[in-house]
């Protein structure tokens, strides 16, 4: 049995033994770490719950006004602190945060629970965050479903102030901790990143979108999220060994275990460090095909580990992240200078940025919430933008201006049929015109393509390369409506299969349209970094393959080592086959064999 090393209360550390503890999470940040677990204890404050006398009533409120006033304070701070650091994406975040404490739908309902209800001002914010975090429940996108636990660390913020506690206490943690936390707040998040010290995350809570998974991505520190009560389960000083590629956690593993984590950890530092030494390769296979790999963002500080693992541009970058938590729609002005700066930043390779993929029941301004009985397949997207022409106008705008500062390619999301791609192009050409009657400097022509990600896309593909300049295959979507099944849904969830047979039929078919009409096909969905699916993808002849940064190395060696004549003798085989769970098995024995040493 293994031993542990564990801090008891008065900091000495005891050597004892432990279990050998497995636990699975979410693989939001690649790379392995082996350290003992610091636990971040940011629990929600037990929250106080009193009926107040009439003459206590305003009082109340100008208590909450106090409160308010310095978790604003507190959040400039942390802000200004930030942005030095961590550049002024993750100030952003926090910016956020401090326009939901003036948010209407905040403090009037609070205070009306005050005033109608005469409760405390620490059970009103409860009550008012438990609501609003209701709202996100009814997002599709998974980027701004994560954002519930904003609301939640901006009322936590404010109860302590209410109640008189610490806020952002400094915490020391020890070198090559694996900090562990039920769930951590953007501030946490980076300021720990910027320490450091820390050699991985694991939290209870959060996935691929959430801001702890952004920090982490652009620091490079591996990080295994919504691994259910890791925090209660792990002890201070616990041996913890995580895997962020796969989201795989031993807590005190074997000295077995323990070997094979240090030996995928040397395995993925050569590969790290090959990724250095062959950034500038092409990914191009011994027969000569050459694919593009690029990275998707979400936001601009994670374009230096994009460049030094070799990307080659930006294959989706999603624009949502402006929209979040907001009043107000953002300005014109203001989307312009964050395309501007990610164009630039980029130097001239090829920048793809998607519009807007809002669904209509989380939009900055609009009052009313309704909730939509099936939202993924509700007014999402594309939809959105042409039912709200003048929020889409801005946008398209913005993105027009800011195309005279480098390579950029427009993608359209959810297009389901040709009307939609027509309407589209119809906005973009109105708003190319009322620009240059302004006189406002435009780029030269636009590359503009859709985002296949719909069954009907699919099957009309051919007719859609007509008229869209590139494909763009949404993964997640398509086989999420391939297979008709909710895949955030735990009870179907394993039904979501890319090798699929119907999905590589409607993949065979994309590629085949694009073909014909002499378009560029590329993949951006998750399906396009996983190395278990890199000969497939080799096999269908895309273009272009978009991931994160961490994948590329990985995806890139597996390409420069394979013969694509042979990749399609092998698809051509598993397509024989009928089952996913059959297609699936003979495609990761053939990896296995060809590529063991590749992890």
């Amino acid at each position: 049995m293994p031993r542990t090393v564990a801090a008891d209360e008065e900091g000495t550390v005891s050597s004892q033994a432990s279990p050998t503890l497995s636990l699975k999470g979410i693989g939001a940040s690649p790379g392995v770490a082996v350290g003992h677990a610091y636990i971040l204890d940011r629990k929600r404050v037990r929250t106080p719950k009193l009926r107040l006398a009439e003459a206590e009533v305003d009082p109340e409120r100008m208590r909450m006004k106090t409160a308010l006033e310095l978790s604003d304070q507190q959040l400039s701070d942390l802000k200004e602190q930030i942005s030095h650091s961590e550049g002024p994406e993750h100030a952003l975040i926090l910016e956020a945060h401090r326009l939901m404490l003036h948010d209407p739908m905040f403090i009037d309902e609070v205070n009306r629970l005050i005033v109608e209800d005469r409760i405390n001002a620490e059970w009103a914010v409860r009550r008012v965050a438990r609501k609003l975090k209701h709202l996100f429940d009814n997002i599709p996108d998974e980027y701004f479903r994560e954002r519930r636990s904003d609301v939640e660390y901006v009322a936590d913020r404010v109860v302590r102030n209410l109640l008189g506690q610490v806020v952002d206490e400094e915490v020391a943690v020890p070198e090559n901790a694996v900090v562990v936390a039920h769930d951590l707040s953007p501030a946490d998040a980076a300021l720990l990143a910027r320490s450091g010290q820390v050699a991985g995350f694991v939290t209870d809570l959060g996935g691929q979108t959430s801001h702890t998974a952004i920090v982490a991505r652009a620091r490079s520190i591996p990080a295994v999220l919504g691994a259910g009560r890791a925090s209660e389960q792990i002890s201070p000083g616990d041996l913890v060994a995580l895997d962020g590629q796969r989201g795989i956690l031993l807590v005190n593993p074997s000295e077995a275990q323990l070997a094979q984590f240090h030996e995928t950890m040397r395995r993925y530092q050569e590969s790290e460090a090959r990724a250095l030494e062959a950034k500038d390769l092409p990914a191009q296979s011994t027969d000569g095909f050459r694919i593009r790999l690029v990275g998707n963002i979400e936001f601009p500080e994670e374009l230096p580990a994009l460049l030094s693992h070799g990307a080659e541009g930006i294959g989706l970058y999603r624009t949502e992240f402006m929209f979040l938590d907001r009043k107000e729609a953002p300005s014109e002005e203001e989307q312009y200078r964050a395309y501007r700066q990610v164009l630039e930043a980029m130097e001239g390779r090829p920048v793809t940025i998607r519009t807007l993929d809002l669904g209509g029941d989380k939009v900055p301004g609009k009052g009313k919430h309704e909730k939509e009985p099936n939202p993924a397949m509700g007014l999402r997207a594309i939809r959105y933008c042409l039912a709200n022409r003048e929020l889409f106008r801005v946008q398209l705008r913005a993105l027009l201006r800011a195309s005279v500062h480098g390579h950029m390619r427009l993608m359209f999301p959810l297009i389901s049929g040709m009307s939609e791609l027509r309407e589209a192009r119809s906005e973009l050409e109105a708003c190319r015109t009322e620009l240059g009657r302004a006189g406002v400097p435009l780029g030269k022509r636009i590359p503009i393509g859709i985002m296949v990600e719909t069954p009907s896309a699919a099957l009309i593909a051919d007719r859609l390369a007509q008229e869209a300049d590139f494909f763009s295959v949404g993964t997640n979507d398509l086989i999420q409506y391939s297979m008709a099944i909710d895949r955030q849904n735990r009870d179907v969830a394993y039904l979501y299969k890319p090798l699929h047979l119907s999905v590589l039929r409607s993949l065979r078919n994309i590629v085949a349209a694009a073909r014909d009409a002499r378009i560029p096909v590329a993949m951006c969905g998750e399906m396009a970094g996983d190395s278990v699916y890199a000969l497939v993808l080799l096999a269908l002849g895309f273009d272009e393959l978009s991931m994160t940064a961490g994948q590329i190395p990985t995806v890139k060696s597996i390409l420069r080592q394979s013969n694509r004549a042979e990749a399609q003798k092998l698809l051509d085989e598993a397509m024989e086959l009928t089952t996913a769970e059959e297609i699936e098995r003979f495609i990761r024995m053939e990896m296995d064999k060809r590529f063991a040493s590749e992890g």
